[in-house]
Order: C-alpha cells, then sequence, then structure tokens
C-alpha cells in the first residue's frame, strides 16, 4: 500500500512537531536494496527523531510518536520496526546542526552497534557516487558481523542515508577500512569532494520491538 506510506510522510509532519519532547525529527523514504539505492521502495518508509526515555519506562510506538502516528500504522496493518539507540561516537552535521550533540569519534564500546551514514551529494558528483555505491552494497552485505541495513533518505538521489547494524564495532570496521572497495570509494569521497555536507554516527542498541521483514533483526538467530 504504496500511497498510504507516501501520504504519511506529509501527514505525520505536524503530529510529531508538537511533541514538545522530540528535539530533532526526519520523515524518510527508503531505498530497495538496504543501503543507498536509486530506486526507491513505495512501500517502506522510517523515522528518525531523538527525544529523551525514561530508564525502565515502558516504551511504544504511541509513547514515542503519538495516538495519530500509532494508529495509522494500526489501521493499515502496517509492519513496524522501532530501535531505541544510544548515540555513541560519530562526526559531522545534519543540516548544520550537530543533531546528536558533541560526540568524541571514538569511544570504548565494542559491543553490537548501529551505524548511521548520511550525505548530502553534491550535483556535479551525483554521477560518479551512484556509479560507486552498488559494488559496495552487495559487498556489505556479505560482510562477515553484518546484520541488517536499511537505505534511508530525505530527497531521492541527492540526501541519502544508510542505516546499519553490526555484531561488533571491530567487524563493522574490518569492512569498513579494511575491504578494499570500500575503502577506495572513502578516498574518493575526499579526495573528489563528492558531498557537501556529511555525518556518520555510531549507536549503542538499547532496545527494539516489532518487525522487519517478519523478524527483529537485532535478535534473529
Amino acid at each position: 500500500m504504496g500511497w498510504a506510506g507516501f501520504l504519511s510522510m506529509a501527514l505525520f509532519r505536524l503530529p510529531l512537531l508538537m511533541k514538545s519532547r522530540i528535539r530533532f525529527c526526519k520523515l524518510l523514504g527508503c531505498g530497495k536494496n538496504g543501503t543507498f539505492d536509486i530506486h526507491p521502495d513505495w512501500r517502506q518508509w522510517g523515522i528518525i527523531t531523538m527525544q529523551p526515555v525514561a530508564t525502565g519506562a515502558t516504551v511504544t510506538n504511541r509513547v514515542l510518536y503519538g495516538g495519530f502516528i500509532s494508529g495509522w500504522w494500526h489501521f493499515f496493518k502496517c509492519e513496524v520496526y522501532t530501535m531505541l539507540l544510544e548515540p555513541l561516537e560519530g562526526h559531522g552535521k545534519w543540516n548544520g546542526e550537530e543533531v546528536f550533540g558533541q560526540l568524541p569519534r571514538q569511544s570504548g564500546y565494542e559491543g553490537k552497534i548501529a551505524v548511521l551514514t548520511r550525505a548530502t551529494i553534491r550535483l556535479s558528483r551525483l554521477k560518479n557516487f551512484w556509479k560507486n555505491v552498488d559494488g559496495v552494497a552487495a559487498k556489505m552485505h556479505r560482510a562477515d558481523g553484518f546484520i541488517t541495513s536499511v537505505g534511508i533518505g530525505e530527497m531521492p538521489w541527492i540526501r541519502q542515508a544508510t542505516f546499519s547494524i553490526w555484531q561488533s564495532k571491530t567487524q563493522m570496521k574490518n569492512f569498513a577500512y579494511k575491504m578494499h572497495e570500500h575503502a577506495d570509494v572513502i578516498k574518493k569521497t575526499h579526495k573528489e569532494k563528492w558531498y557537501s555536507e556529511d555525518m556518520f554516527v555510531r549507536f549503542r542498541p538499547l532496545a527494539s520491538f516489532g518487525t522487519l521483514h517478519g523478524a527483529d533483526p537485532l535478535h534473529a538467530g
């Protein structure tokens, strides 16, 4: 039911803006293959919010997003997957802001980890970007320690992000910096100045509920 998801991107803005506890919020489209993808998936959509959650509190989608949004998902029988995350380390800005606060570039955390990589691609570098990402995406899905990923974006083809989950930070870094295809792309992004803005943040998964493609990937297997 792609039209319901598309319509929700317009209708969800007001109820999210009305929740004073939400410090940052983005409504996002998704790519088809779980990472940067030129082809949108009209049946999958995402929300990122930054808001406080009390320790030990019972958290539901109604608590996080309000009755209208949770009711919409229930009415249309949507599959919904929610993760609660703690920002640990990273750098960069989103629309000119450090939306997750001032973070260290590295921390001592080594457990299961979620990663958000986001960029605004320069119009003059769009061809270079899309020519290089497909091969890296295919390698990531087969990388040691990879759990799952979702391609998300604010604007098709230009403002893109990948949210991925890994068994450990070491395994994620082995893919990012030791797999030569990915390392080559990182070098090109800097040398050829592909991005006008970028951000890279790692998170500790705190909790999850719901399903993504029929399972909770954080606890699968």
